[in-house]
């Protein structure tokens, strides 16, 4: 049934699409009557059982035309048909043979106006019936084709699916063909008035070939009958085209797509149209995930927040810082405490993470001792630490060394306590 739904509609939309352009030079079908014999084919249904599959059936149709590829029909079916039908209690009632009677209404959709020796056409309709005990309906759909006979006389062949449109229809098939002529042969012809004669047109712009620039195409009189033109060919023309030098898109008048970011990317690709990005973004800008402030192309940590100069790491001198701090030494001494030496190790862990870096040894002392003793001091206490640090693994041209003696003391060397303070290494790490 979809199949015939779908066919029908076709010949609906075509018809409806080309019945404009022939108004202007068809006609409609007049006023006509057919005479029609035809096929009903049943099935079993809740009424009708035993039924013969095929039975003949004569009738008649009225018809009129309500555009040039649109009729309006009358359809009248009588056929007499045997079968039982079922009362109430479900049991079967035989019946003698009764008369069945069809009435409905449809409609023609022509491929092409009447003139045409032959028309293919759809139906579509609903109607009424009459069987042995019910009044049912039904909805008729199918198609036909129209031969062109005498005097406005036609014949059709035709075949239609007439649907359930209730409870006690059962579907049947309705083939057959029939003769349709006129109720009124002859027309009135009306009498010629004097006209001007009427100069040629050949395009039906209104603008005569003497003076059509264009006269196979349709145009203006201001523009010598031919098209408004469309300088810059965008399919906008001039008196629409805000921008008639520029392609552009109907949607900005003939206007280029605006770029308002002058980014490169056009607006309506753009997903950021006000911040300035890269099309591999649709627009946008280098996303920064963590928020850092480094780029996630730049950014090695792209997911943890961290520093420019670690490229989007994190910053590495506070751990170390820490490290250092537990790094004692004694007065005028440079060895370190083993248990001390092992919080380098952790040194050697983050070094060997960030290949790109290295590190810079400050030796520190207090304020007892003479200069040159500070200075040699400071000197060793750094040195001891790189040793450490390259026996672990660490390459010793990513390591400097800086004695600074008592030079820059962060606590009081007036105190037991500070002097202790003050006697350390600075691991300071560059990126």
């Amino acid at each position: 049934m979809s199949k015939k739904v779908i066919g029908v509609s076709f010949i609906l939309f075509a018809s409806l699409l080309s019945n404009a352009q022939d108004q202007k030079v068809n006609k409609n079908k007049p006023a006509s009557i057919a005479l029609k014999a035809s096929i009903l084919n049943f099935k079993k249904t809740p009424l009708t059982e035993g039924l013969t599959v095929s039975t003949p059936a004569v009738g008649v149709q009225l018809f009129k035309g309500i555009a040039p590829r649109l009729d309006a029909v009358v359809n009248l079916d009588l056929s007499s048909l045997k079968y039982p039908y079922y009362v109430s209690s479900g049991q079967a009632k035989a019946t003698s043979k009764g008369i069945y009677a069809a009435i409905d209404t449809r409609v023609h959709l022509k491929l092409a106006s009447d003139d045409k020796a032959l028309v293919p056409y759809g139906i579509l309709g609903i109607g009424l019936a009459k069987d042995a005990a019910n009044f049912t309906a039904y909805a008729p759909m199918g198609l036909g084709l129209q031969f062109k006979a005498k005097q406005g006389s036609f014949v059709h062949l035709f075949s239609t699916y007439n649907a359930e449109a209730s409870k006690l229809t059962k579907m049947h098939m309705n083939y057959g063909l029939s003769y349709s002529f006129p109720l009124k042969l002859k027309e009135k012809k009306a009498i010629a008035l004097p006209t001007a004669p009427v100069q040629a047109d050949q395009d039906d712009d209104g603008v005569s070939n003497e003076i059509d620039e264009c006269p196979e195409r349709s145009g203006l009189l201001k523009y010598k009958g031919c098209p408004v033109p469309d300088e810059d060919g965008d399919g906008i023309n001039d008196e629409n085209d805000l921008c008639p030098n520029a392609e552009g898109t109907v949607k900005y008048r003939g206007c280029p797509v605006p770029d308002t970011d002058k980014d490169g990317v056009p607006d309506d690709q753009d997903t950021c149209p006000t911040l300035a990005g890269l099309s591999r973004y649709n627009g946008c800008a280098i996303p920064d995930t963590d928020k850092d402030g480094v780029n996630d192309e730049l950014d090695q940590c792209p997911t943890i927040p961290g520093i420019a100069g670690n490229n989007g790491c994190e910053d590495l001198q506070p751990l170390l810082t820490t490290i250092a701090a537990a790094l004692k030494f004694e007065i005028g001494q440079s060895t370190i405490a083993s248990k001390s030496l092992q919080a380098l190790d952790t040194v050697i862990l983050v070094m060997t993470k960030y290949p790109q870096t290295s590190l810079t040894i400050s030796g520190h002392t207090d304020n007892t001792g003479s200069r040159k003793i500070n200075d040699r001091l400071s000197i060793s206490r750094a040195k001891k630490v790189q040793t450490y640090l390259v026996k672990k693994g660490l390459a010793i041209n990513r390591t400097s060394l800086v004695g600074m003696a008592d030079t820059q003391p962060i606590a009081d060397n007036a105190t037991k306590k500070g002097r202790a303070q003050n006697r350390r290494v600075d691991l300071a790490i560059k990126y």
